[in-house]
Protein backbone atom coordinates (compact mmCIF):
# COMPACT_ATOMS: atom_id res chain seq x y z
CA UNK A 1 0.00 0.00 0.00
CA UNK A 2 1.52 3.38 -1.10
CA UNK A 3 2.00 6.07 1.86
CA UNK A 4 0.45 9.44 2.31
CA UNK A 5 3.56 11.71 3.41
CA UNK A 6 2.29 15.07 4.54
CA UNK A 7 5.15 17.44 4.24
CA UNK A 8 5.61 21.19 6.13
CA UNK A 9 5.53 23.29 2.51
CA UNK A 10 5.28 26.76 3.42
CA UNK A 11 7.39 30.45 3.33
CA UNK A 12 6.68 30.42 6.99
CA UNK A 13 9.24 27.72 7.46
CA UNK A 14 11.59 30.06 5.99
CA UNK A 15 11.80 32.38 8.70
CA UNK A 16 13.49 30.09 11.31
CA UNK A 17 16.79 31.71 9.73
CA UNK A 18 19.97 33.06 11.65
CA UNK A 19 21.58 36.22 10.89
CA UNK A 20 24.37 36.50 7.59
CA UNK A 21 27.38 33.71 7.61
CA UNK A 22 25.14 31.50 10.65
CA UNK A 23 25.50 28.35 9.55
CA UNK A 24 21.93 27.63 10.41
CA UNK A 25 19.79 29.49 7.69
CA UNK A 26 16.44 29.06 5.44
CA UNK A 27 18.50 28.75 2.62
CA UNK A 28 18.80 24.93 3.37
CA UNK A 29 14.97 24.39 3.70
CA UNK A 30 14.38 26.86 0.52
CA UNK A 31 16.71 24.71 -1.57
CA UNK A 32 14.75 21.96 -0.94
CA UNK A 33 11.78 23.21 -1.60
CA UNK A 34 12.95 24.61 -4.75
CA UNK A 35 15.39 21.71 -5.96
CA UNK A 36 13.13 18.21 -4.39
CA UNK A 37 9.71 19.15 -3.55
CA UNK A 38 8.50 20.06 -6.84
CA UNK A 39 9.78 16.56 -8.40
CA UNK A 40 8.16 14.99 -5.73
CA UNK A 41 4.58 16.47 -6.31
CA UNK A 42 4.59 16.41 -10.04
CA UNK A 43 5.33 12.36 -9.49
CA UNK A 44 3.43 11.50 -6.55
CA UNK A 45 0.66 14.21 -6.68
CA UNK A 46 -1.78 11.96 -4.73
CA UNK A 47 1.24 10.76 -1.68
CA UNK A 48 2.99 13.81 -1.01
CA UNK A 49 0.84 16.18 0.31
CA UNK A 50 2.24 20.20 1.21
CA UNK A 51 1.08 20.69 4.33
CA UNK A 52 1.33 24.96 5.16
CA UNK A 53 3.02 25.85 8.19
CA UNK A 54 1.12 26.81 11.61
CA UNK A 55 1.75 28.66 14.38
CA UNK A 56 1.76 27.23 17.94
CA UNK A 57 -0.02 28.52 20.95
CA UNK A 58 2.12 29.27 24.08
CA UNK A 59 0.42 27.14 25.89
CA UNK A 60 1.53 23.98 23.35
CA UNK A 61 5.47 25.59 24.17
CA UNK A 62 4.59 25.14 28.03
CA UNK A 63 4.29 21.67 28.08
CA UNK A 64 7.62 21.60 27.92
CA UNK A 65 9.82 24.92 28.52
CA UNK A 66 9.57 26.84 31.62
CA UNK A 67 7.59 29.86 31.70
CA UNK A 68 10.34 32.03 32.20
CA UNK A 69 12.69 31.13 29.43
CA UNK A 70 9.27 31.63 27.33
CA UNK A 71 9.27 34.94 28.54
CA UNK A 72 13.36 35.36 27.96
CA UNK A 73 12.51 34.61 24.30
CA UNK A 74 10.02 36.79 23.87
CA UNK A 75 11.95 39.67 25.10
CA UNK A 76 15.08 39.08 22.54
CA UNK A 77 12.91 38.55 19.92
CA UNK A 78 11.53 42.20 20.11
CA UNK A 79 15.03 43.65 20.85
CA UNK A 80 16.08 41.72 18.11
CA UNK A 81 19.78 41.34 19.26
CA UNK A 82 22.54 39.16 21.79
CA UNK A 83 22.39 35.70 22.63
CA UNK A 84 20.04 33.24 23.57
CA UNK A 85 22.78 31.24 24.80
CA UNK A 86 26.62 31.73 24.95
CA UNK A 87 27.30 32.49 21.86
CA UNK A 88 26.10 29.66 19.17
CA UNK A 89 22.38 31.16 19.23
CA UNK A 90 21.56 34.84 18.47
CA UNK A 91 18.63 36.10 18.98
CA UNK A 92 16.81 38.43 15.60
CA UNK A 93 13.69 40.19 15.50
CA UNK A 94 10.69 37.98 15.19
CA UNK A 95 12.61 35.04 16.10
CA UNK A 96 9.73 34.06 19.05
CA UNK A 97 7.24 34.12 16.35
CA UNK A 98 9.44 31.79 13.96
CA UNK A 99 10.18 28.94 16.34
CA UNK A 100 6.59 29.43 17.35
CA UNK A 101 5.98 28.50 13.86
CA UNK A 102 8.65 25.21 14.17
CA UNK A 103 6.50 23.88 16.80
CA UNK A 104 3.15 24.41 15.76
CA UNK A 105 4.25 22.38 12.05
CA UNK A 106 5.71 19.56 14.02
CA UNK A 107 2.31 19.15 16.13
CA UNK A 108 0.37 20.00 12.91
CA UNK A 109 1.82 16.55 11.47
CA UNK A 110 1.51 14.30 14.74
CA UNK A 111 -1.59 15.48 14.96
CA UNK A 112 -2.75 14.78 10.89
CA UNK A 113 -0.67 11.51 11.44
CA UNK A 114 -3.09 10.51 14.91
CA UNK A 115 -6.28 11.68 12.60
CA UNK A 116 -5.21 8.96 9.80
CA UNK A 117 -5.28 12.09 7.46
CA UNK A 118 -1.86 10.89 6.69
CA UNK A 119 0.06 8.04 7.44
CA UNK A 120 3.83 9.71 8.00
CA UNK A 121 5.10 13.54 8.18
CA UNK A 122 8.36 15.60 7.37
CA UNK A 123 9.14 18.84 8.91
CA UNK A 124 12.18 19.79 6.99
CA UNK A 125 13.10 22.37 9.66
CA UNK A 126 11.66 20.54 12.90
CA UNK A 127 14.11 18.23 14.85
CA UNK A 128 15.38 21.45 17.40
CA UNK A 129 16.92 19.33 19.62
CA UNK A 130 19.40 20.91 22.06
CA UNK A 131 17.19 23.13 23.13
CA UNK A 132 15.86 22.40 27.24
CA UNK A 133 13.50 23.21 28.94
CA UNK A 134 15.14 26.40 30.57
CA UNK A 135 17.27 27.30 27.79
CA UNK A 136 18.66 28.04 24.44
CA UNK A 137 21.51 25.58 22.58
CA UNK A 138 22.87 24.76 19.22
CA UNK A 139 20.84 26.47 16.98
CA UNK A 140 17.56 25.91 18.75
CA UNK A 141 15.23 27.96 20.21
CA UNK A 142 12.23 25.57 21.25
CA UNK A 143 12.34 21.77 21.11
CA UNK A 144 9.61 20.73 19.23
CA UNK A 145 10.77 17.26 19.73
CA UNK A 146 10.33 17.21 23.40
CA UNK A 147 7.21 19.21 22.94
CA UNK A 148 5.63 16.69 20.25
CA UNK A 149 6.54 14.05 23.20
CA UNK A 150 4.87 15.74 25.55
CA UNK A 151 1.87 16.25 23.79
CA UNK A 152 1.59 12.91 22.76
CA UNK A 153 2.08 11.75 26.08
CA UNK A 154 0.03 14.31 27.70
CA UNK A 155 -2.84 15.34 25.07
CA UNK A 156 -3.18 12.27 23.01
CA UNK A 157 -2.60 9.96 26.49
CA UNK A 158 -0.61 7.53 24.39
CA UNK A 159 1.70 4.96 26.55
CA UNK A 160 4.91 5.05 24.32
CA UNK A 161 6.87 6.83 22.30
CA UNK A 162 10.04 6.03 20.84
CA UNK A 163 12.35 9.18 19.59
CA UNK A 164 15.52 8.03 17.71
CA UNK A 165 17.94 10.55 16.51
CA UNK A 166 21.21 10.06 14.00
CA UNK A 167 22.33 13.67 14.20
CA UNK A 168 25.93 13.54 14.29
CA UNK A 169 25.26 15.78 17.07
CA UNK A 170 23.62 14.19 20.49
CA UNK A 171 20.36 15.12 20.92
CA UNK A 172 20.89 16.16 24.98
CA UNK A 173 17.85 18.30 24.96
CA UNK A 174 15.82 15.28 24.81
CA UNK A 175 17.62 12.93 25.95
CA UNK A 176 18.47 14.45 29.41
CA UNK A 177 15.42 16.15 30.11
CA UNK A 178 13.55 12.53 29.62
CA UNK A 179 16.36 10.46 31.09
CA UNK A 180 13.75 9.37 33.95
CA UNK A 181 10.56 9.30 32.11
CA UNK A 182 9.94 5.25 31.60
CA UNK A 183 7.43 5.81 28.81
CA UNK A 184 10.16 7.73 26.71
CA UNK A 185 12.21 5.19 24.28
CA UNK A 186 15.38 7.33 23.42
CA UNK A 187 18.24 5.90 20.93
CA UNK A 188 20.97 8.02 19.87
CA UNK A 189 23.80 7.44 17.28
CA UNK A 190 26.40 10.53 17.06
CA UNK A 191 29.77 11.78 16.64
CA UNK A 192 31.69 11.35 20.39
CA UNK A 193 30.85 13.99 22.49
CA UNK A 194 34.64 14.20 23.37
CA UNK A 195 34.93 15.44 20.31
CA UNK A 196 32.02 17.30 19.36
CA UNK A 197 29.04 19.81 20.86
CA UNK A 198 27.42 19.15 22.73
CA UNK A 199 30.32 17.10 24.36
CA UNK A 200 27.50 14.41 25.89
CA UNK A 201 25.79 11.00 24.96
CA UNK A 202 27.76 8.82 26.38
CA UNK A 203 27.02 4.56 26.68
CA UNK A 204 27.16 4.12 30.07
CA UNK A 205 23.91 6.72 30.20
CA UNK A 206 20.91 4.17 29.66
CA UNK A 207 18.21 6.19 31.66
CA UNK A 208 17.60 6.77 35.22
CA UNK A 209 15.09 5.07 38.16
CA UNK A 210 12.29 3.18 36.57
CA UNK A 211 13.59 4.50 33.60
CA UNK A 212 17.24 2.95 33.42
CA UNK A 213 17.29 0.23 30.28
CA UNK A 214 14.77 2.73 28.10
CA UNK A 215 17.52 4.97 26.80
CA UNK A 216 20.22 3.99 24.12
CA UNK A 217 23.42 6.17 23.28
CA UNK A 218 25.93 5.11 20.29
CA UNK A 219 28.63 7.56 19.84
CA UNK A 220 31.17 7.28 17.18
CA UNK A 221 34.77 8.19 16.91
CA UNK A 222 35.90 11.10 14.04
CA UNK A 223 35.83 9.39 10.16
CA UNK A 224 33.09 7.06 10.99
CA UNK A 225 31.59 6.03 7.97
CA UNK A 226 28.55 3.80 6.52
CA UNK A 227 30.01 0.80 8.07
CA UNK A 228 30.19 2.19 11.78
CA UNK A 229 26.52 3.48 11.02
CA UNK A 230 25.03 0.35 10.11
CA UNK A 231 26.86 -1.35 12.92
CA UNK A 232 25.53 1.34 15.50
CA UNK A 233 22.16 0.86 13.75
CA UNK A 234 21.78 -2.86 14.22
CA UNK A 235 22.12 -2.72 17.85
CA UNK A 236 19.34 -0.19 17.57
CA UNK A 237 17.13 -2.64 16.27
CA UNK A 238 17.87 -5.12 18.89
CA UNK A 239 17.03 -2.57 21.87
CA UNK A 240 14.06 -1.25 19.99
CA UNK A 241 12.95 -4.31 19.95
CA UNK A 242 11.97 -4.79 23.81
CA UNK A 243 9.50 -1.92 23.60
CA UNK A 244 6.35 -1.21 21.75
CA UNK A 245 5.87 2.28 20.67
CA UNK A 246 2.36 3.95 19.92
CA UNK A 247 4.21 6.76 17.77
CA UNK A 248 7.93 7.20 15.95
CA UNK A 249 9.90 10.32 15.97
CA UNK A 250 13.22 10.41 13.74
CA UNK A 251 15.60 13.28 13.52
CA UNK A 252 17.30 12.49 10.81
CA UNK A 253 20.08 15.35 10.63
CA UNK A 254 22.06 15.62 7.85
CA UNK A 255 25.64 16.41 9.08
CA UNK A 256 26.81 12.95 9.62
CA UNK A 257 27.33 13.24 5.81
CA UNK A 258 31.12 13.23 4.54
CA UNK A 259 31.87 16.76 4.26
CA UNK A 260 29.93 18.49 6.80
CA UNK A 261 31.69 21.52 7.62
CA UNK A 262 30.77 21.30 11.54
CA UNK A 263 31.15 17.19 11.98
CA UNK A 264 33.75 14.55 11.51
CA UNK A 265 31.60 11.57 10.49
CA UNK A 266 31.74 10.40 6.81
CA UNK A 267 28.47 8.87 6.03
CA UNK A 268 26.83 8.69 2.50
CA UNK A 269 23.12 9.56 2.03
CA UNK A 270 22.56 5.69 2.32
CA UNK A 271 22.75 5.59 6.36
CA UNK A 272 19.73 8.16 5.68
CA UNK A 273 18.25 5.45 3.59
CA UNK A 274 18.56 2.77 5.75
CA UNK A 275 17.60 4.50 9.22
CA UNK A 276 14.17 5.75 7.40
CA UNK A 277 13.52 2.42 5.96
CA UNK A 278 14.04 0.12 8.79
CA UNK A 279 12.09 2.66 11.62
CA UNK A 280 8.95 2.79 8.41
CA UNK A 281 8.91 -0.90 8.95
CA UNK A 282 8.60 -0.78 12.72
CA UNK A 283 6.27 1.64 12.72
CA UNK A 284 4.19 -0.34 10.07
CA UNK A 285 4.37 -3.26 12.38
CA UNK A 286 4.24 -1.67 15.97
CA UNK A 287 2.08 1.76 15.59
CA UNK A 288 0.46 1.63 12.58
CA UNK A 289 2.95 3.49 10.65
CA UNK A 290 3.13 6.35 12.88
CA UNK A 291 5.96 8.12 11.99
CA UNK A 292 7.04 11.85 12.16
CA UNK A 293 11.08 12.46 10.67
CA UNK A 294 12.61 15.83 11.57
CA UNK A 295 15.28 17.63 9.50
CA UNK A 296 17.69 18.40 12.27
CA UNK A 297 21.19 19.57 11.50
CA UNK A 298 23.02 19.74 8.68
CA UNK A 299 25.48 22.43 7.00
CA UNK A 300 26.31 21.18 3.52
CA UNK A 301 23.99 21.74 1.23
CA UNK A 302 24.29 19.45 -0.77
CA UNK A 303 24.44 16.84 1.29
CA UNK A 304 21.23 18.31 3.20
CA UNK A 305 19.23 17.63 -0.86
CA UNK A 306 20.66 14.35 -0.68
CA UNK A 307 19.79 13.38 3.04
CA UNK A 308 16.18 14.39 2.60
CA UNK A 309 15.63 13.07 -0.74
CA UNK A 310 16.46 9.63 0.77
CA UNK A 311 13.95 10.33 3.94
CA UNK A 312 11.47 11.58 1.27
CA UNK A 313 11.21 8.52 -1.11
CA UNK A 314 11.66 5.92 1.89
CA UNK A 315 8.65 6.92 3.51
CA UNK A 316 6.34 6.78 0.16
CA UNK A 317 6.57 3.15 -0.29
CA UNK A 318 6.17 0.58 2.81
CA UNK A 319 9.66 -1.72 2.63
CA UNK A 320 9.05 -5.01 2.04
Amino acid sequence: MKCRVGVIYGEEALLYSFPEFHPFRSDRVERFYREVMPTFLKHYPDQVIAVKPELASESEVLLYHDPDYVDFVKKKSQDGYGYLDYGDTPAFKGCYEASLHVVGSTLKLVRMIMRKEIDHGFNPVGGLHHARRDRAGGFCIFNDASIAIKYLLEVAKLKQVLYVDIDAHHGDGVFYDFYFEKNVIIADIHQDGRTLYPGTGFSHERGGGEAEGTKLNIPLMPGAGDEEFMEAWNKIEEFIDNFSPEFIILQAGADGLAGDPLTGLMYTEKAHEHAVTRLHKVSEEECDGRLLVLGGGGYNRENVLKAWRKVLSNLLNPPV
